[in-house]
Order: C-alpha cells, then sequence, then structure tokens
C-alpha cells in the first residue's frame, strides 16, 4: 500500500478512536462472510459501525489519539465496533448476537473514555440497564426518604384523629 494512502487510513481511523463513545475490539476469526455480513447489518440498525482494521495502521491511529494503552490489543485478526450513542448499547448488541447466534466471535476487550475494558469488563457493560432506567432508579432512590419521612411525620396526625374520630363516634352513641 502507498504510504500516502496508509497515512489517510491512520487518519481516518485516528478521527473515529477520537470520534467514538465506546469501542470494542472483536477476534472475527472463522465467521463466514455471512456471519459478518449479518453481525454488520445489526450493528448498523442501531447507528454502530464495525471495520476490520489493520493492526499496524490502528496501533498508529490509537497512539495519535491519545488511547496508547489500547495498542497492546492490537495482536490476530481484529475488528473494532464504534459506538456513537449510548456507552452500553454497542456491547448489548454484540453478546445479544453472539449469544443468539452462537457465533465464534469473540470479545478481546475495549475502551470508552480514558478506561481500557477487558472482555469481562465489556460483558458486565452489557448487562447495564439503559440511561433511562438508571435515571428513575436514581430520583426512586432519592424519593424514597423524603417518602419515608412524610410518613413518619404524617403518623402522629393519624393517631389524633383515630382518637377524635373514636370519641366523636362515643359522644353520637350516648
Amino acid at each position: 500500500m502507498a504510504t500516502e494512502k496508509k497515512e489517510k487510513i491512520v487518519e481516518s481511523l485516528q478521527e473515529t478512536f477520537a470520534r467514538c463513545n465506546v469501542g470494542i475490539l472483536t477476534d472475527y476469526r472463522g465467521l463466514t462472510t455471512g456471519e459478518m455480513t449479518d453481525l454488520r447489518r445489526k450493528l448498523r440498525e442501531a447507528g454502530i459501525e464495525y471495520r476490520v482494521v489493520k493492526n499496524s495502521l490502528a496501533r498508529f491511529a490509537v497512539k495519535n489519539a491519545g488511547i496508547e494503552e489500547l495498542a497492546e490489543s492490537f495482536t490476530g485478526p481484529v475488528a473494532v465496533v464504534f459506538g456513537y450513542g449510548e456507552i452500553p448499547e454497542p456491547a448489548k448488541v454484540l453478546t445479544d448476537y453472539i449469544r443468539t447466534t452462537k457465533s465464534i466471535l469473540s470479545i478481546k476487550g475495549g475502551f470508552f473514555e480514558d478506561r481500557i475494558l477487558g472482555p469481562k469488563d465489556v460483558e458486565s457493560l452489557a448487562r447495564l440497564p439503559s440511561r433511562e432506567v438508571l435515571i428513575s432508579q436514581v430520583l426512586a432512590g432519592m424519593q424514597s426518604p423524603i417518602y419515608g419521612l412524610v410518613n413518619v411525620l404524617a403518623g402522629p396526625i393519624r393517631g389524633i384523629m383515630g382518637v377524635l374520630q373514636a370519641r366523636i363516634q362515643q359522644l353520637e352513641g350516648e
């Protein structure tokens, strides 16, 4: 490959690594063309990019993008899943594909923000609930002490109301 073409590929990869929210490295060895096409289609439907990369060029790109620790992961056949939306989404789509098709595709690791992820980290990332569910769980956790306080403060008033109601019934019965 000509040097100019390699430089353009490195620049393109560097920009993609810098722009994406999350990336997952996969070993695609043993996948048929049909399986690879199916995987790409499922990822594309979710707004996720899947690119097979040349290791030497990818190493230059990650070093230039400021993710030097990831350079060691580029050994053997590697394809990268680039996610631009919610962080858990690419991991969910990928692990669902592997589980449902019983594919031999393996996850080598990944990254998001300034963290490098191992294969187990990517799988745990896939098990995270969506952003909306996490927000609702946090809000419910913030509201529960307030509801508890309201119930505790309303307890004596409820007690007084019960005594007054009993007294009213007692007087009406006389």
